[in-house]
């Protein structure tokens, strides 16, 4: 006689299943739009991890004409030929030129008003791009595929504001942050600010439902073996209350980076609410220690 207290294998495969993409649906981060599906014509392959991590939304939804920013549509494409969009936000007397990487949700337009400020009340002059499958972006996101789509950014804002990899500051929220990790153990940068991110993408498993963690690949988005590498100053932010990736797994990154690196702690926020005027001045002494010298 079958154990009616016992699980068939079936409902136990379901309830896995199920945990995984609980897993993974905590990675969701700054998430604004139920993402468009791919096109028939798009073969991209994608793990379960991958299909759970980014959610992307797609033009035209959002407010693609912000007032106050002054910006240009860029179009260039990634190493496979995928052609990417971002926004050029050139300030007129920049302190610091910066590639921003985004989090896993929305699109560029969801931060026009943290370009505008950082356009017109920090004067720097900001790259923001979206990776393949967001915003005007073709292609489907994978994480190979935003690597390789932050690296054309960063080729490309070298020759729209004529300067080099060592010379621009690299910005990362979230899953962003991840990203210009891996570019910067690659080329050091001037400066590398990261915000709300995490140690490895595991990692986040293993917080959340540690029996199921090894659905994610040790080494994906592994940014604690990634900045051990890195020889720049780096700037890491965190709130104290954020849920979804919590402060544990930033003061875990943030003690693998190299010197001089600075922790700061946004006492009391959450995942998304990390803009405060105390971590505005931070960043502030952030980069104009590190301001890029007039032409």
């Amino acid at each position: 006689m079958r154990d009616k207290n016992k699980a068939s294998p079936w409902l136990l495969t379901i309830t896995l299943l199920i945990a995984a993409i609980g897993v993974l649906h905590l990675c969701q981060c700054h998430a604004q739009d139920v993402s468009a599906p791919a096109s028939a014509e798009d073969k991209t392959i994608r793990s379960i991890d991958e299909l759970l991590l980014f959610f992307p939304s797609k033009y035209p939804a959002g407010d693609w004409n912000p007032s106050g920013l002054k910006y240009e549509d860029i179009w260039f494409k990634s190493d496979d030929g995928t052609q990417l969009h971002g926004w050029y936000c050139p300030s007129e007397k920049p302190r610091a030129t910066i590639l921003m990487a985004h989090g896993n949700g929305g699109h560029l337009a969801s931060r026009a008003a943290w370009l505008k400020y950082l356009q017109s009340k920090l004067q720097v002059s900001t790259f923001l791009f979206d990776y393949r499958g967001y915003g005007r972006s073709e292609g489907t996101p994978t994480v190979e595929g935003a690597i390789n789509d932050a690296k054309a950014a960063r080729k490309n804002l070298s020759q729209l504001a004529n300067v080099k990899d060592s010379e621009m500051l690299l910005m990362g929220e979230s899953l962003g942050g991840a990203i210009v990790v891996q570019l910067a153990a690659e080329s050091a940068p001037r400066g590398l600010i990261l915000q709300s991110t995490f140690s490895s993408l595991r990692d986040i498993a293993d917080h959340h439902y540690s029996k199921l963690s090894w659905l994610v690949p040790k080494n994906k988005l592994d940014s604690l073996k990634a900045i051990s590498s890195v020889r720049a100053p780096v700037l890491l932010s965190h709130g104290t209350a954020d849920s979804t990736i919590p402060l544990a797994l930033g003061e875990k990154l943030f003690a693998a980076a190299n010197e001089p690196k600075t922790l700061v702690l946004v006492q009391g926020a959450g995942h998304n609410n990390w803009l405060t005027e105390d971590y505005i001045r931070h960043l502030d002494a952030f980069i104009k220690a590190r301001q890029q010298p007039s032409p």
